[in-house]
């Protein structure tokens, strides 16, 4: 038997499965792979328009909001009431009149017992997470968690409080780190750790959420266009195993996937 040459892809490629259910097998997963993002990307942004909508729109006079002069609801309405309502309340808050406002509720706040821990703990979270120039949470690092030999994936807060340093028993110098939980990576567990035994990783946010999304499946810096061409290599090497014409068109995008041509 001859062997097929394997396209050159910059990673190796799995022997094709012969025979019409391997070829069918290979088109699913390429299908798959290419329609599964981009359709539960299109869910999660469909449900949060939705759910500002259905926030916003009750707050809308009927005489201002689309759907009582069209035969249809607009998606997306009270999602642009929102933004200019925001944008708007930012503007007015920048000024002198806007300032004495937010100060004046805030004393008001601060006088109810209950919501006062609650409104002072909310500002400081979005003050922290919506700062330009914030780096909380932005670091990502290795722990020793939760026993000697395994290490966790962690982001980086800040130091404590001179209160919170002031009880912790050890001299070491102490910071604040997050662990998040697979697969929610919302959830999980916050500890003051020392500061020598965290680990920098080279490693953004973004790629740590999905690195715990994922359970590892999903390196950082893995190139998703060359998994979906070995999937589509895996397919056509199969194709030319049966003896199938190959159309010219796959033979350029297999020997070059990266480039446009």
């Amino acid at each position: 038997m001859n062997d097929q040459p394997s396209p050159d892809l910059g990673e190796t490629v799995p022997d094709p499965p012969r025979g019409f259910m391997g070829r069918v097998r290979n088109y699913f997963l390429t299908g798959l792979v290419v329609a599964g993002p981009v359709a539960i990307t299109f869910y999660l942004t469909w449900w949060f328009v939705n759910w500002v909508d259905g926030f916003v729109r009750p707050l809308v006079p009927p005489d201002y909001r689309p759907e009582t002069y069209l035969p249809f609801a607009i998606p997306g309405s009270g999602l642009v009431v929102a933004f200019v309502a925001l944008t708007l309340l930012g503007f007015l808050t920048a000024n002198l009149i806007g300032r004495t406002l937010v100060d004046l509720g805030e004393r008001l706040l601060g006088r109810m017992p209950v919501v006062r821990a609650i409104y002072r703990g909310l500002k400081q979270v979005f003050e922290t997470l919506f700062a330009g120039n914030g780096s909380s949470l932005r670091k990502v690092g290795l722990v020793e968690f939760p026993s000697p030999g395994m290490w966790s994936i962690v982001l980086i807060s800040l130091p404590p409080n001179k209160e919170v340093a002031s009880r912790i028993p050890s001299p070491d110098e102490h910071i604040a780190v997050f662990l998040p939980c697979a697969p929610n990576p919302t959830t999980g567990f916050f500890f003051y750790v020392p500061k020598s035994k965290v680990i920098s990783v080279d490693m953004s946010a973004e790629e740590a959420a999905t690195l715990i999304m994922s359970a590892g499946v999903v390196q950082p810096g893995s190139d998703p266009q060359k998994k979906i061409a070995a999937l589509a290599a895996t397919a056509l090497a199969a194709k030319k195993a049966s003896g199938e014409p190959e159309s010219a068109f796959a033979r350029r995008r297999i020997k070059a996937p990266d480039k446009v041509e």
